[in-house]
């Protein structure tokens, strides 16, 4: 529009600045924002093949939903304003009043609370199996209300490993659907739809973003799954901003590549640690020693820099104090991003069913990419605050 039209200058601000013709190409697209969508038809506004309100997401939000299909193997994703949002708004597409979800023992505490708070309101009931239990032992469990199997492999805090491939088919059978966490795996290390299972989510915020900048999620599935999740997206009105969008395909970049040197910096740090007389084990399915390293040696291409470690019995003073003498370790939940990070975890042990028995305090680390010595370093220090506590002193004597 130009002031050769006659429209007032009111009216030109308003509906000049408008692109004309293509836009330039780079390497990821522009970031499209929008709420109205302007149709070239009046009843093209109610055509919905098409899209016809900025929610449902424009060109950049489209964009990641299609890297991240192809990346997981998916129908189709749906995309959330967090990764615990991706979890909780998955199970509500799912179930219905008076249904019932079997969960894997180790998820995420907030699942759980999600499970016993609101959907237990909503009339949905969860019961909880050990992480250990095979296909065989879970289907015993089944009733008439099942309607979900929600995993977590490897699972939270403790690095459960589950056999999906075989508690997948099993539901199948049972016209059941299966639900996996796979942040650990990022959508790169482990591929749960291809062995059976009915949607994947991931909390985008970690791995996927890479910079703990972003909170997102997503939720992506075949078949059956993925249409219901299509159909929640819009009575639900889930959505992410285009300039978060745009954050999770930059991170979608250099996924595999960070991803690679979190893991490589997690076995050197974790071979370390295994042999320090202050810890009794280094818990990650990538170790021989794990009890789930058969499965993950099967179904898994790498590891990422999430592990954990059980210390010989200390007070929680000294645990603390362990934690606080670090300093290339941030003291944090999240974990994903470019930084190393520790919490203490026994204090989110007790609201499981099977509360496993580690024999002494448990810490996760995240490792990240920092250099893999430098860590060590900071690692030792702040071990070396255990030899202090009463039953930790005589270690190191008796080790040397």
């Amino acid at each position: 529009m130009n002031d050769q039209t006659g429209y007032s200058e009111t009216t030109q601000v308003i509906h000049g600045g408008q692109a004309r013709g293509r836009l330039v190409r780079t390497p990821v697209p522009p970031v499209q924002r929008g709420s109205t969508i302007l149709m070239g038809s009046a009843y093209g506004i109610y055509d919905g093949a098409q899209a016809t309100y900025g929610r449902g997401g424009l060109a950049t939000q489209q964009a990641l939903r299609e890297a991240l299909s192809d990346l997981e193997h998916a129908d189709h994703t749906a995309l959330f304003p967090s990764g615990l949002s991706a979890i909780t708004q998955t199970l509500l597409a799912l179930t219905a009043a008076g249904d019932e979800v079997l969960v894997a023992d180790c998820a995420y505490n907030p699942t759980r609370k999600f499970l016993n708070g609101a959907m237990r309101r909503f009339g949905v009931s969860a019961r909880y199996f050990d992480p250990a239990a095979d296909a065989s032992r879970i289907e015993a469990m089944m009733t008439p209300r099942t309607r979900a199997i929600y995993l977590e492999s490897p699972g939270s805090l403790t690095f459960d490993m589950q056999d999906i491939p075989a508690i997948a088919a099993m539901a199948r059978r049972r016209g059941v659907l299966t639900v996996v966490d796979n942040t650990w795996a990022a959508g790169v290390l482990f591929k749960p739809l291809d062995h059976g299972v009915d949607v994947s989510i991931q909390s985008l915020t970690k791995y996927v973003c890479g910079h703990s900048d972003v909170f997102m999620g997503s939720a992506s599935a075949r078949g059956e799954a993925a249409a219901r999740l299509a159909e929640a997206a819009c009575e639900f009105g889930w959505a992410v901003s285009p300039d978060d969008a745009y954050m999770a395909l930059r991170g979608l970049k250099t996924l595999h590549g960070r991803l690679a040197q979190h893991g490589a910096g997690a076995q050197i740090v974790g071979d370390w640690l295994a042999d320090q007389p202050q810890v009794l084990s280094v818990l990650s399915p990538a170790r021989a020693d794990h009890p789930g390293h058969g499965l993950w040696r099967r179904d898994f291409s790498g590891a990422c820099g999430l592990l954990g470690i059980v210390l010989r019995p200390a007070s929680d003073a000294a645990v603390c104090a362990m934690l606080e003498a670090l300093e290339v370790f941030g003291l944090g939940l999240s974990w994903g991003g470019f930084e190393s990070l520790a919490i203490p975890c026994d204090p989110q042990l007790g609201q499981r069913a099977h509360a496993p028995d580690l024999g002494g305090p448990l810490l996760r680390l995240h490792i990240g990419l920092e250099s893999p010595q430098d860590l060590i370093a900071d690692l030792d220090r702040g071990l070396g605050r255990l030899d202090q506590d009463l039953g930790i002193a005589q270690l190191r004597r008796a080790s040397s």
